[in-house]
């Protein structure tokens, strides 16, 4: 494993809740490949960057790079020593210097010739061969960040760290750049890890994902098993849109099936079935995507809100019975709040947890 850490821990003085603000985590990187941390506000991701970068010390636990230990029991190797280049939000950009003499500020110590011949590979790679003397603040929002991405490759860094690099940007300019900088980092053959709090971010980045949640790791996978195999509650409710409904396990003719507010679902052969719950009562996940506008359908549901997305609507909707459900529906089918439509349930991967009380 290229990047290795094993049961990481952060822990910070001046916490008032005692709670470590990382927790035992463990997650690994081949070389070439792209990890993304997320989560929401306060999980701890930012706070495991700085712990592989050598910003923060870790409080249990070990961090290693190609087999070298960096940080753990009695190890911490400052974070100029680590080869580890990092991409900030605010790109960091020397205001005084133009774009070349920024990419090759992190290069000084080489031979002329090999400075510039980097420089100029770097921004042939992201680019920005054009720019190369302008100044910063002559370059768009996109044009700076991909600036920043160039400088810290430049030192051909062993891993890149990436902590929140598109949020100052518009939401266009955000999505089209994370997959720029993907089409980069695989072009340059970098192993990296971000940290972002966007999950199309995440998705359009990421080889593979980690879901953290109060300082811990609650799955880390590829996009599709996030979206279709969540390992626990937290992650099925944190990735996409949907909802849990009350629901049983049940044997049905041809096997077992899942009986739902929508009716029967059977195509359940390689549902994650809960292991102490394998029949009998269940919270089964219906994504708004599981859900599909069917007029001829006996099932009803009353419009309570809806969004436009451009080629679609994401509808917030009630049974007779009061469950919430949501659904992605073409934007041409555009019906209004407060009507009735016909829904049924097209499940893919059924996705079952325990049942909670609350839900009895």
């Amino acid at each position: 494993m290229f990047l290795d850490v094993r049961q990481a821990s952060v822990r910070y003085a001046r916490s008032t809740t005692g709670r470590a603000a990382v927790d035992g985590v463990s997650l690994g990187l081949a070389a070439g490949q792209i990890g993304v941390l997320i989560g929401p506000s306060g999980c701890g991701k930012t706070s495991l960057l700085r712990a592989v970068a050598g910003l923060e010390r870790l409080a249990g636990g070990q961090v290693a790079i190609e087999g070298e230990v960096l940080g753990g029991p009695g190890v911490h190797i400052a974070a100029e020593l680590r080869r580890v280049g990092m991409v900030f939000q605010d790109y960091a950009l020397f205001p005084h210097l133009s774009v070349a003499d920024n990419v090759a500020f992190g290069v000084a110590a080489l031979p002329r010739d090999q400075r510039q011949a980097r420089v100029q590979r770097m921004l042939d790679l992201v680019g920005l061969a054009n720019a190369a003397d302008r100044a910063p603040h002559q370059l768009s929002g996109g044009q700076q960040q991909r600036v920043a991405l160039a400088r810290a490759l430049a030192p051909q860094p062993r891993l890149l760290l990436l902590d929140e690099p598109f949020s100052s940007l518009d939401f266009d300019l955000r999505e089209r750049l994370a997959q720029e900088v993907r089409v980069i980092l695989k072009a340059s053959r970098t192993t990296a890890l971000m940290v972002t709090h966007d999950q199309l971010e995440a998705f359009a980045v990421g080889d593979v994902i980690g879901v953290m949640n109060q300082g811990r790791l609650e799955q880390w996978a590829d996009a599709y098993t996030l979206y279709h195999r969540p390992a626990s509650r937290f992650v099925a409710e944190f990735i996409g849109h949907g909802v849990f409904a009350p629901a049983q396990v049940v044997a049905c003719a041809n096997g077992p099936c899942v009986q739902t507010p929508l009716g029967e679902i059977h195509d359940v052969a390689g549902a994650p079935l809960p292991e102490n719950l394998a029949w009998g009562d269940c919270d089964v996940l219906l994504r708004a995507d599981d859900i599909v506008h069917d007029d001829a359908s006996p099932v009803r549901a009353l419009i309570e809100r809806k969004a436009f997305r451009g080629s679609e609507f994401l509808l917030t909707l009630s049974l007779p019975g009061g469950q919430k459900l949501m659904a992605h529906v073409p934007s041409h089918h555009d019906h209004q709040v407060g009507e009735w439509i016909g829904i049924r349930a097209e499940v893919d991967h059924v996705v079952t947890f325990p049942r909670l009380a609350a839900a009895q």
